[in-house]
């Protein structure tokens, strides 16, 4: 995933109303009318994400006589997950240290008597 893709998906991903959306297409394909329903918003606002989603190659819109399914494009994710992974890695090293310097307190508390 080059660098003006992967900002557009951050981008798009800045908004819980479209981490939502996805998190729902994560069970399958919906359509709009499917997708705006826990939302208190209108229809053209709803389309709006997915308009932001779509250019960001996270969904896909089908069209199947008068249904449009949106279906969540799992190859960008992959792409957006893999450009976290070495920084996952490194906090979970950070966690590490951490807690074998918090080991290493306590252990010296508990030499030198102290609870």
């Amino acid at each position: 995933m080059h660098e003006e893709q992967l900002n557009l998906a951050f981008s798009a991903l800045a908004d819980p109303t479209r981490r939502a959306i996805l998190a729902r297409l994560t069970h399958g394909q919906a359509s709009v009318l499917e997708l705006a329903e826990p939302f208190q918003m209108t229809l053209p606002a709803v389309s709006k994400h997915l308009k932001v989603l779509e250019r960001a190659g996270l969904i896909t819109r089908g069209r199947e006589a008068q249904w449009r399914p949106c279906r969540l494009a799992p190859e960008p994710i992959k792409a957006i997950a893999g450009w976290i992974e070495p920084y996952r890695k490194y906090w979970e090293g950070s966690f590490d240290r951490l807690d074998d310097y918090l080991a290493e307190i306590q252990e010296g508390k508990s030499d030198d008597g102290i609870n």
